[in-house]
């Protein structure tokens, strides 16, 4: 084994970690095979990841340089009256919990999916995109055999993936939708894939493509051909903090995702949880008092400011914690490192999807204006061409400035308290890799406090002093509603693990060691 095709990655799928890894034997690095696995993920992960959507990527290269990537989706330059909008609801079930997501061409942002690919791929890989981009169109061009969890996903969002003809072909191309154990086959995105690796994804953007979304968004939409052509990039600076004394690196503002987590690690600095009883009554206490403080110091604190300049110093400061310190969805990651030090971390997001696909290319756009969690102050009232917040929080914890853990999060609101919890189960309690990802969960928001099974230890909830009003759900099993945490790591001997969240059919997969 050479020492290009040293590394790990985890994944949301089997073929997404493939991809990886079928990059990495090539001799790309770290960046190629992470975009690679992306663009797998657009054809094997669809209902969680599409070129329509958006995302977020978090690099390390090799030289220590840290860059976020920031190619999440951006609100239309112009608004429209309401009543020419195409915009609704539909409410998905996940079994222990349902939430309202809302569809149509009103709901579809400015997606940046294929730009920031090809722009990490042309900075930071090694690689053609062509080359890169083969095992998706190889995935989509002869298809796939559906898994448990892709059959589960595609029931729970056909009424969304269904509405139109090119959706029908695709899901239930006899008639029927398709179910676990069937094959999926993609000749539109394969195609279509092929054609943008080849030529560039400027198409999209400004050629035939565009001006095709821009002419179907006249019924209903917002976008333009303006909104998709100014589509841009942005490169920022990691958020960096300190937790115990290792470095975490995550996604900065005008994102919540990062400053929340850094938030609330800031808080459970506070107390001694390696004493503690992991999953016992003093821990789920101090766990679920972290959380609802820091939805109390988001709504007090962070949402009103979330594009102001210095925000991020201003809330993790310790006159503002001070005030807390002592009151105690469908997205997906792939997290890689390669045998050179380089390392990723992305988190992307179709949303639901809007239930509107281009026409002959395979790809579904976003819903982004229709996902609650992004439109705190409600539905239409986003300002015009702004990068949308995002809970995304791609993330890395370093020690002495390498890469120890490289980590991130699916699930909405989930994203933050189940990285939080990792990254405590990782440090506090020396837990490894998969331990503290198979770990169960909790999750408190809105004075709903989910909780997943306690094995033995039911009767600890009992004891919880809980914030007024709040009520709990107990799950019966672990479920995708608490995130899904794909990890790899590296030890002080050059050793991998990679871990992918069982709660999503996470797969992770080494080559060799460093």
């Amino acid at each position: 084994m050479t020492g290009k095709s040293k590394g790990a990655i985890a994944a949301g799928h089997p073929k997404t970690a493939e991809a990886g890894q079928l990059i990495l034997e090539m001799g790309g690095n770290a960046f190629d095979g992470i975009v690679g696995s992306i663009l797998a993920a657009f054809v094997v992960e669809f209902t969680l990841a599409s070129a329509g959507g958006g995302g977020f990527l978090l690099a390390h290269t090799k030289e220590k340089v840290n860059t976020l990537f920031d190619f999440f989706c951006q609100t239309p330059k112009s608004k429209k009256p309401l009543t020419k909008i195409d915009f609704y609801p539909v409410a998905i079930d996940f079994g222990g919990a349902s939430q309202d997501f809302h569809i149509g061409r009103g709901a579809i942002a400015t997606t940046g999916a294929l730009r920031g690919l090809e722009t990490v791929q042309k900075k930071l890989g090694k690689l053609p995109f062509a080359v890169v981009a083969e095992p998706a169109i190889e995935y989509a061009r002869q298809g796939y055999i559906l898994s448990q969890y892709n059959g589960f996903c595609l029931g729970l969002l056909a009424s969304i993936l269904l509405k139109d003809r090119e959706g029908l072909k695709v899901y239930a191309p006899q008639g029927k939708l398709l179910q676990a154990g069937d094959r999926c086959v993609m000749r539109d995105l394969a195609n279509t894939l092929e054609e943008l690796s080849k030529k560039g994804v400027k198409d999209f953007y400004e050629g035939e493509i565009a001006h095709q979304i821009a002419k179907d968004m006249q019924e209903g939409g917002y976008l333009t051909l303006e909104d998709l052509s100014h589509y841009q990039v942005l490169e920022r600076k990691p958020l960096k903090t300190q937790y115990r004394g290792y470095e975490i690196l995550t996604n900065p503002p005008p994102s919540s995702g990062g400053i929340l987590l850094a938030f609330a690690l800031k808080l459970l600095e506070t107390v001694n949880l390696s004493a503690l009883e992991p999953l016992g009554a003093k821990h789920l206490q101090i766990l679920t008092e972290v959380m609802a403080l820091t939805n109390q110091a988001r709504v007090q604190g962070y949402d009103d400011f979330i594009h102001q300049e210095g925000i991020a110093e201003q809330f993790l400061s310790p006159q503002f914690l001070g005030k807390y310190a002592n009151k105690w969805g469908s997205t997906t990651h792939i997290s890689i490192i390669d045998g050179e030090g380089n390392a990723a971390s992305a988190t992307f997001s179709n949303g639901e999807g809007s239930a509107y696909t281009v026409p002959g290319t395979g790809i579904m756009l976003n819903n982004m204006i229709g996902e609650a969690d992004l439109n705190p102050f409600g539905f239409h009232n986003w300002p015009v061409d702004r990068r949308l917040s995002s809970m995304m929080s791609p993330t890395m914890i370093l020690e002495e400035g390498k890469p120890r853990f490289v980590l991130g999060s699916g699930g909405s609101n989930r994203i933050r308290t189940a990285i939080l919890q990792v990254i405590s189960n990782l440090i506090d309690f020396r837990q490894s890799l998969a331990d503290a990802i198979g770990a169960s969960r909790i999750h408190w928001e809105n004075q709903q406090l989910g909780i997943e099974p306690l094995e033995d230890r039911e009767n600890l909830l009992e004891n919880l002093v809980l914030p007024a009003n709040t009520q709990v759900s107990r799950w019966q099993e672990q479920n995708m509603f608490f995130g899904g945490v794909h990890g790899v790591a590296v030890n002080d001997w050059g050793e991998l693990t990679a871990t992918g969240d069982p709660r999503r059919e996470g797969v992770g997969l080494v080559m060799g060691h460093f």
